[in-house]
């Protein structure tokens, strides 16, 4: 699709939802369809940030997640050391900087811990845009943690309580990212599942039934139009609204 002329959102959310049931519809296991949705992740950011996104966070495995059956974590424990060292390489060549959001502490194995901690490492000085990988995270958890780090610096005396604003608290979070302008999520759930939830106080939202395994670069496409036809007024109102 020609996107000349469309308003391109800065910083794009993807709860990537779906990939069980995806797997499941077509007989095959729900580790085959956790594969399936990380091979379409690594076709996807390639198209998103070829149309303009600087920034793309995904959903890649909450908190609560860790309470799925020791099979499933295990495979997605080990699916991620794979995929992260192949996104790497990918993102690398396209310069675009990787990034973890969560807690990396327990119950993340540690040589997941490392493997993020050396991408990070390996790509922080790559300037083509950011893609920020959501593991072992929780909206709620981040806030928390945010708190905690601007109350020791307060107690400290590293930081003057005046000073903490609406926009220098998001430094403390765990990663400081722009708003998300457009979040997906896919599978036709409609609820955010506590991702991101600072970030997304005025993000435009779209929720298709398709999932994540199937949400190919036409149903961005789709999704891209859709975002191009909502009216983003942050708590305002249009200039020929203001009078009444």
């Amino acid at each position: 699709m020609n996107y000349e002329g469309l308003k391109i959102p800065f910083h794009v959310g993807i709860i990537m939802d779906g990939n069980g049931r995806w797997a499941k519809e077509r007989g095959m296991t729900r580790s085959q369809g956790h594969e399936a949705g990380f091979e379409n992740l690594k076709k996807l950011s390639e198209y998103i940030y070829a149309k303009g996104v600087k920034v793309l966070s995904v959903y890649a495995f909450s908190t609560e997640n860790f309470k799925r059956s020791k099979q499933e974590v295990d495979f997605l424990m080990n699916l991620f050391e794979k995929k992260f060292k192949e996104y790497s390489e990918l993102m690398k060549k396209r310069n675009v900087k990787i990034v973890f959001s969560g807690k990396k502490a327990d119950p993340l194995p540690k040589s997941v811990i490392r493997i993020m901690k050396e991408i990070e490492e390996d790509t922080k000085t790559n300037t083509n845009g950011i893609l920020n990988i959501c593991i072992n995270y929780g909206g709620h958890l981040e806030i928390v943690e945010a708190t905690k780090k601007i109350s020791s610096l307060v107690q400290e005396g590293k930081l003057k309580i005046e000073d903490i604003t609406e926009e220098s608290f998001s430094h403390y979070l765990f990663q400081d990212l722009p708003p998300i302008d457009f979040l997906i999520r896919t599978s036709g759930e409609v609820r955010i599942s506590n991702f991101m939830l600072y970030q997304l106080s005025y993000a435009e939202m779209y929720f298709p039934s398709i999932y994540f395994p199937a949400f190919d670069e036409n149903c961005f496409d789709e999704a891209m139009l859709v975002y191009n036809k909502r009216d983003r007024r942050f708590g305002g109102v249009k200039d020929e609204d203001k009078n009444h």
